[in-house]
Parts: C-alpha cells; sequence; structure tokens
C-alpha cells in the first residue's frame, strides 16, 4: 500500500497533506492518530508538526481535519489552514468565490480570503479565525469568575506567572515576559512548556506562547505547541497572542507578530466587542511531495484498516 502526500508550510509550521477527497475517500479511514508519530518523526518519517487531512464536507468545498505529531488532534491551526486553502485552489480544482472560500475545520465553518490568484497560484491568504473564546468554561480553563482572563496565577519552578488565557478554537495561555526574562530567545521553552502544558489547570492541556512586546505595532513570540512540542510558528497562537496583547492594551487593532519560521499580520478590532473576528494574514508554501510506502503506513499490531 502507498499514499502520495504534499509537504507544506506556512510560516515554517509543517504539514504533511493527504488528500482524502471523493475517490480518495478511504484515506480517512487509516489510523492517523496511529500512524501519526511516525510518519512526523524528523529522523525515520518524513518530518512535520503534524497531518492535515483534506476530507469531503456537507457544509463547505472540504473539511481540514489535523492530526498532531503525537497523534492527538489538533482541533484548529491557522498556518495549516493557509495552506490547505492552497492546496484545494492549486491541486483540487476549488475555485473562490469571489475572494472567499469557506472551510470546515474543527472549529466550525471559517472563511478565508485570496485576492490574487486568477493565475491559479496562491501566495498569501487571509484567514478569518472567528471571535476568539474568553469564557473560562470553554477554554477550558479552571478559574474562579468570568472572561476574560487576563491574569491567571500558575505556579511552577520559576515562580508564580500570571497568563493571558485565551481559545482561538484550541487553547492558548500567553506568558508577556517584558520585564521578567526580557528576550523570548532567551528563555528555556523547550524546559518549561510541558510544565504549562499540562497544568491541571488546563483541563484539555494547552498551548505556551512567550511574548516580548516590540512595538504597539509588533509582537515577538515563540511557541510549545500542545501535542507537538517547539514549533517554528503557531497560527492559532499568533492570533490568541493579538488577542491577549490587545486586551491588555498593549496594541493597537493590527499586529505583526514574528516567529522563529516568520512573520503573520493579525487584526482584531474586538477590544470593545469580542464577538469580533479574528483576521491572519500570511504566507503559505509547497515544499515538496512524494509517497508514503508501507513502511509507514503498516502499524505493528495491524490496527489499520487495508
Amino acid at each position: 500500500m502507498s499514499i502520495p502526500f504534499l509537504k507544506v508550510q506556512g510560516a515554517g509550521n509543517d504539514f504533511v497533506l493527504i488528500d482524502a477527497l471523493g475517490k480518495n475517500a478511504h484515506r480517512a479511514e487509516l489510523d492517523w492518530p496511529a500512524l501519526a508519530p511516525r510518519i512526523c518523526d524528523r529522523h525515520i518519517g518524513v518530518g512535520a508538526d503534524g497531518i492535515l487531512i483534506a476530507r469531503d464536507s456537507d457544509l463547505a468545498p472540504a473539511r481540514m481535519e489535523i492530526v498532531n505529531a503525537d497523534g492527538s488532534d489538533g482541533d484548529m491551526c491557522g498556518n495549516g489552514l493557509r495552506c490547505f486553502v492552497k492546496y484545494l485552489i492549486e491541486r483540487s480544482g476549488v475555485r473562490p468565490v469571489g475572494d472567499s472560500i469557506s472551510i470546515e475545520t474543527g472549529a466550525g465553518v471559517l472563511e478565508a480570503y485570496v485576492f490574487d490568484w486568477e493565475n491559479g497560484l496562491v501566495d498569501i491568504v487571509t484567514v478569518d479565525m472567528g471571535p476568539a473564546i474568553l469564557d473560562p468554561e470553554r477554554i477550558p480553563l479552571r478559574h474562579e469568575g468570568p472572561g476574560p482572563v487576563l491574569e491567571h496565577l500558575i505556579e511552577f519552578p520559576l515562580g508564580v506567572v500570571d497568563f493571558t488565557c485565551v481559545s482561538m478554537g484550541n487553547p492558548h495561555a500567553v506568558w508577556f515576559m517584558d520585564g521578567e526574562f526580557q528576550d523570548v530567545d532567551d528563555f528555556a521553552l523547550d524546559a518549561y512548556g510541558p510544565l504549562i502544558e499540562t497544568n491541571p489547570d488546563f483541563p484539555s492541556k494547552t498551548n505556551v506562547e512567550i511574548v516580548n512586546v516590540l512595538s504597539p505595532s509588533h509582537l515577538k513570540m515563540r511557541v510549545w505547541e500542545r501535542g507537538v512540542g517547539l514549533t517554528q510558528a503557531c497560527g492559532t497562537g499568533a492570533c490568541a497572542v493579538m488577542v491577549a496583547a490587545r486586551l491588555r492594551g498593549l496594541v493597537g487593532e493590527s499586529a505583526t507578530v514574528s516567529m522563529p519560521g516568520g512573520d503573520v499580520e493579525v487584526l482584531w478590532q474586538g477590544r470593545e466587542d469580542p464577538s469580533e473576528s479574528v483576521f491572519m494574514t500570511g504566507e503559505a508554501r509547497f515544499s515538496f511531495e512524494g509517497i508514503l510506502d508501507h513502511n509507514l503506513l503498516s502499524l505493528p499490531d495491524e490496527r489499520m484498516d487495508n
């Protein structure tokens, strides 16, 4: 057995994309959570932060499903969604209606916008990420009182830290480090990220973002992704950071969010009305394509349905 794949990346957040649309729908039935750790391994597999599966949808031209590198459910991914849109338009023949295209995701049906695709190529995608979720119960977060949660105190080996907690269809704990550890590049996120991710205050675990405010229009962040680890970028994380910074009065309505893998532009006009959507704009790129052969698609316990 073999399955073709496309390697894609947005701001360095990279994925193995599997087409399970139409005649290939049977591919979606494979045990991708069990296969993901092997496929995403950067030594014995393709190497990726996760797997994107393009599935048929009754609500939109396609559904994007995400499996994290450890096999857990990814819920939602903004960088992945931009790459997914590029794939649909360039490789699957899906065409936007005007400038927009709808995609079903784990966070609901979202709209993406491409403003220069007449040549059949897509480089820049704007995604309507929907409104931020600020209610602690829905994030989910164990916190007394209503949202937004601007300062949720957590004690771990470095002391007590206050996190701003936001969900963008997946949970995020945002730590503004200015005045404490200064440059996020110097912080041992690989050591402390797992402790925050698995803190019992986060019933579904959490993504962790550490942030420097460079100016009222420029944020710098690093991310520890739930179920993945250190990554070059996180689209939902960039949106969560923007929302958290705006709620704290640290930035205006739009800002550049710089991550190790690249920049995205985020717009949120929801400080007074949190029901406003968050918009993220960034690049989407294809890296290479190949074949997953039986060595990667065979499970030791023969759980996969051939």
